[in-house]
């Protein structure tokens, strides 16, 4: 492996242009390499280089590498965000049934004899195998292929979505709430995952953006699905029947279209895999790491930082599920309008959310402010919008609250996936620490809703401060993690403007982040035995 030198923390200046086949040294310590040729092998002393894998960095001119991605992209971030989109869907499917044909015998609630807090065990049935499952099934997609795993995921739940079409009894609908938690977990870690062998951290911001752009939109189709039938037939069924024949049909899709790793990739060139392949970070997965390590999972249970973002997951998710859960019943119980036209209500919201994430994205990947302050300012708009929820209670108020706070709420994960990412290694490590916090982070969807009781309805005072002081714990320990992983998140930030500036001369930066964080705790630890 290279040398851990420490990146220089000034401001990188213009590279000069090396010679041919040489790499260059600016007086910044980074090293610049021409492109369109392959590297010299005097590397040795390159941050974060490893010659044997990252000598075709330099192979693409600046014009081929972006053509080749935005082909990369168009054949992996669409599928892939399509599959966010649908999940939502299905996802959101139970909260908009609730309110469905709400005051009749129609309603489900009614026809399946459940009270709220019955109603509520089904989100809490939903994630409980999403906590257990998620980790072992991003395991699995790293043996057995993305696009086959992806596909089996996909027909698997949605067969359970038309499951729900006959269901008469409570018993009946949590059965199929479990199933199809249990057949979904897995889905989005293992798209992070897939992401991790085809692009950098740096990158990744940017094609979140648009993965979580599309998949807000389901709050908009979701709700339209919901409007329709609701308006048309009444028939909940029916819209279980429709997202579970789409979802079937997309899974079929899957197997065929979704690429797995660059070196399988028949519509790449040779040197278009081995060029993907070497720009990403040394501590990047490899898809010839087809062995489990045992090792690679302990070294990721041992690392602090694992267990630090998997309490910001944790906390943030209570803190926001339960209001997202409630999102259409707190409309609804508003007293706006009739029940089908709460439904649109909702459409607001998912298109704020989808404003606020590309704002956020937007800045978030220029590289010019530290990543954690983007969640810690969204921290501070969802307790304010909280505050607002708990102190005035009239009706403008707390959907003017529900609109701008679950908006914010929407933008928190692709800020904070690229940031997660930068501190994982390898593909046995990868695979795990992404699946483990992501499981973990489900905790809220379990628990959330349960901060919802009918007790404290309608106006939900005592949920929405308990909601606020849990986001507030997420802040605090954002602060923490951000002090633990300072130096990498830095060196991240600091190389994505070195390759700006560098890919407007014709060159590519050779150097990459070395995990400093976990040197420097591997170093004190060793000190203090």
């Amino acid at each position: 492996m290279a040398d851990t030198k420490e990146i220089s923390s000034a401001p990188t200046p213009a590279p000069s242009l090396p010679e041919s086949g040489e790499p260059s040294k600016d007086v910044a310590g980074l090293t610049f390499a021409r492109r369109g040729e392959q590297v010299d092998e005097s590397t040795g002393d390159v941050s974060g280089f490893d010659a044997e894998r990252m000598r075709a960095r330099s192979l693409l001119t600046a014009d081929e590498e972006r053509k080749l991605m935005r082909r990369v992209d168009l054949r992996i971030m669409t599928i892939c965000s399509l599959l966010f989109l649908v999940k939502n869907i299905d996802s959101d499917n139970i909260s908009n049934a609730r309110i469905m044909n709400k005051g009749t015998p129609r309603n489900i609630m009614a026809q399946l004899n459940m009270s709220s807090d019955e109603y509520n065990l089904l989100n809490v049935l939903y994630y409980v195998p999403y906590i257990v499952l998620e980790a072992p099934s991003n395991l699995l997609l790293k043996r057995f292929r993305p696009s086959a795993w992806q596909s089996r995921i996909m027909i698997s739940w949605g067969i359970a979505l038309l499951c729900h079409v006959p269901v008469t009894n409570k018993g009946g609908i949590y059965a199929t709430r479990f199933i199809l938690g249990a057949f979904e977990a897995g889905m989005f870690p293992g798209v992070i995952l897939q992401m991790t062998y085809w692009y950098r951290p740096d990158e990744m911001s940017i094609r979140l953006l648009y993965f979580y752009i599309l998949g807000n939109l389901s709050g908009i189709f979701s709700g339209i699905l919901a409007f329709a039938f609701d308006t048309v037939s009444g028939s909940r069924g029916l819209l279980f029947l429709v997202e579970g024949l789409i979802t079937i049909v997309l899974g079929t899709a899957v197997y065929f279209l979704l690429p797995d790793f660059p070196p399988t990739a028949k519509w790449l060139t040779e040197k278009e895999r081995a060029f993907i392949q070497a720009r990403l970070p040394p501590n990047a997965p490899r898809a010839s790491e087809m062995n489990f390590k045992w090792s690679e999972i302990l070294d990721s249970l041992r690392d602090r930082r694992l267990w630090l973002f998997t309490l910001i997951w944790a906390t943030f998710t209570v803190g926001t599920s339960g209001v997202r859960f409630y999102q259409p019943t707190v409309i609804a119980n508003l007293g706006f309008t009739t029940i089908a036209r709460a439904q649109l209500l909702n459409l607001p919201i998912s298109l704020l959310a989808i404003f606020v994430i590309g704002v956020t994205g937007f800045f978030a990947d220029k590289g010019t402010i530290p990543r954690p302050l983007y969640p810690l300012g969204v921290f501070a708009v969802i307790m304010a919008c909280y505050g607002v929820l708990v102190a005035y209670p009239s009706n403008g108020a707390v959907y003017a609250a529900t609109l701008v706070g679950n908006a914010f709420t929407a933008a928190f994960f692709p800020l904070m996936w690229p940031w997660r990412v930068q501190t994982t290694s390898r593909a046995t490590g990868s695979a795990f620490s992404i699946g483990f916090v992501n499981s973990y982070g489900q905790i809220g969807g379990a628990i959330g809703p349960q901060i919802f009781r009918s007790k404290y309805a309608p106006r939900y005072r005592t949920s929405f401060a308990a909601a606020m002081a849990l986001v507030g714990c997420c802040a605090v320990i954002t602060c923490v993690t951000w002090y633990v992983t300072r130096k990498t998140e830095a060196d991240t930030r600091r190389l994505k403007r070195a390759r700006v500036r560098a890919e407007r001369k014709g060159l590519a930066v050779l150097d990459d982040v070395v995990d400093r964080d976990l040197d420097r705790k591997r170093g004190g630890d060793e000190e203090s035995r």
